[in-house]
């Protein structure tokens, strides 16, 4: 656990200090947010935030490697992070690309894709699912490939609709990303094999990016993650659920705490983790999509209706919208976690007063604490 925890700082910091350098480049090379009737911001806004968390997640596998325990793990430990992290490097420079010269969405989409294939053809793929019995359902290569690219591509495209607000995305997905590496650390843990897993290393990365990132980042923002961020972000942490299929039999993927069954859950979780972690951006997509095609439209052409904008409308201030999504993501995502590994009514307890406590901040605070309106003229 302390070598994760390393990693995590090690992420966190070069991600905090290479900001400042990204926000120079954006700055330098005119990759700057200007503003739009749908955006929040009132005044341009520096890119390429994707760049610092992109040098983040590298200078952690860099020092993963040279640590006692994580680098004598198995081989396939760091092939695969390596993998992950090339794809994301191709990814953030098509994202780099769109900051720079506003790339059309079939141009990216191909992007997304190609970065997908990446992982397939190295072998990082869905392999098979358990079932909770102990055998195994498994897919063919074109299966697992077309479910791969399906999963990848809607999680870089759900983190990239939810970055409307200082700090959302990367708060979003370094929940996201925690209660991943709870997940992987504890799954290895009461099951008795190795602790060191790729999406182990992975979340935790990635969750020392996003803490990095996040100072520069809440409002009022200094530097955005743009679209080399945001997919780089997406990309990582599907990728590290695909790394489960590979790393795990499915008896150890299908026991919780004390050797038994917890739940159906954990058999399908590698399929549900990215949807589970990113259900409040994935909500947002799915609504934003049907939206927009009912009202004749592009599915990907722009607007003001998404959750971020509707907490706004209801009373909540930017940074407490932030904070309300937040809270429902960490509901969602260590909710899951929890229903996966354990068994009890505790659980259950634990998750209403859980849930009870995000839905009264999300409605009562607007009531509680209304926006002081400017008095009249005397």
């Amino acid at each position: 656990m302390r070598e994760y925890a390393l990693v995590f700082l090690v992420a966190a910091a070069v991600t905090y200090l290479l900001t400042v350098v990204a926000r120079e480049i954006a700055l330098r090379t005119g990759a700057v947010a200007e503003v739009r009737d749908r955006d929040v911001h009132a005044e341009p806004i520096p890119y390429l935030g994707g760049l610092a968390m992109l040098g983040g997640l590298v200078a952690a596998y860099v020092v993963a490697r040279e640590l006692p325990f994580l680098s004598t793990s198995g081989p396939f430990v760091f092939h695969d992070a390596g993998i992950v992290l090339i794809a994301g490097a191709l990814i953030c420079a098509v994202g780099v690309l769109d900051d720079l010269f506003e790339l059309d969405a079939l141009t990216k989409l191909g992007g997304q894709v190609l970065a997908a294939g990446f992982l397939i053809v190295f072998g990082i793929q869905y392999v098979f699912f358990p079932v909770p019995d102990g055998s195994q359902f498994s897919l063919d290569v074109s299966q697992g490939a077309l479910l791969t690219v399906l999963v990848v591509v809607a999680t870089v495209n759900a983190v990239n609709f939810v970055d409307g607000l200082d700090g959302l995305a990367a708060g979003v997905v370094g929940i996201g990303a925690a209660a991943f590496f709870v997940f992987c650390y504890q799954l290895a843990n009461l099951n008795g094999v190795s602790l060191a897993t790729t999406g182990a290393l992975l979340s935790a990365s990635l969750a020392g990016a996003c803490a990095g990132f996040l100072p520069h980042n809440v409002h009022p923002a200094r530097l955005v993650m743009g679209d080399s961020g945001s997919m780089l972000i997406g990309l990582v942490l599907s990728a590290s659920a695909l790394t489960l299929t590979g790393q795990f039999s499915g008896p150890e993927l299908s026991q919780g705490a004390g050797g038994a069954t917890a739940s159906l859950v954990p058999t399908l979780l590698p399929l549900l983790l990215p949807v589970s972690l990113l259900i409040v951006p994935m909500v947002d997509l799915t609504l934003a999509v049907v939206r927009r095609t009912r009202a004749g439209r592009s599915p990907f052409a722009p607007d003001k209706q998404h959750l971020h904008h509707r907490l706004l409308e209801i009373g909540h201030s930017q940074r407490r919208a932030v904070f309300i999504m937040w809270l429902w993501a960490g509901l969602v995502a260590f909710g899951t976690v929890l229903i996966s590994l354990y068994t009890g009514p505790w659980v259950w307890i634990s998750l209403a007063l859980m849930a009870t406590v995000t839905v009264a901040m999300t409605f009562l605070l607007p009531v509680i604490h209304r926006p002081q309106l400017p008095g009249p003229e005397v």
